[in-house]
C-alpha cells in the first residue's frame, strides 16, 4: 500500500502565500501521478494540481498561474505552492498518489487551508 503525509496547512489572509509538503511512502512504483486534490464544505473534492512521474502537470483552471505543483523524487514527495491565495481557496486539501492504469486512488488526511477575507 501507500501512505501519504501532508503538512503545511493553516490561517492565511487574502493575497497571502502557502506551501503544502506531502511525503509518500510504501509501494511507490512507476508510472504514477501524484498531486492535489481540495473538498469545500458541502461540494466534492475537485482536483487542485497533479503531476507525473514524468513531470507532466495538471491544473484547474481556477488556480492556473497561482498556484504550482512540484516534486521531488529523490524524496518521494509532492508540493503544492499556492500565492495569491483567495477565500475561494479554503478547503480541506488532500495529497493524493495513482499508478498509471490502476483505477485506486491512494489520499493523504487532508490539511486545512483557510483564505480569511
Amino acid at each position: 500500500q501507500v501512505q501519504l503525509v501532508e503538512s503545511g496547512g493553516g490561517l492565511v489572509q487574502p493575497g497571502g502565500s502557502l506551501r503544502l509538503s506531502c511525503v509518500a511512502s510504501g509501494s511507490l512504483y512507476s508510472p504514477n501521478v501524484m498531486g492535489w486534490y481540495r473538498q469545500a464544505p458541502g461540494k466534492e473534492r475537485e482536483l487542485v494540481a497533479v503531476m507525473t512521474s514524468g513531470g507532466a502537470a495538471n491544473y484547474a483552471d481556477s488556480v492556473k498561474g497561482r498556484f504550482t505543483v512540484s516534486r521531488d523524487n529523490a524524496k518521494n514527495t509532492v508540493y503544492l505552492q499556492m500565492n495569491s491565495l483567495k477565500p475561494e481557496d479554503t478547503a480541506v486539501y488532500y495529497c493524493n498518489f495513482k499508478r498509471v492504469s490502476y483505477v485506486v486512488y491512494y489520499w493523504g488526511q487532508g490539511t486545512q487551508v483557510t483564505v480569511s477575507s
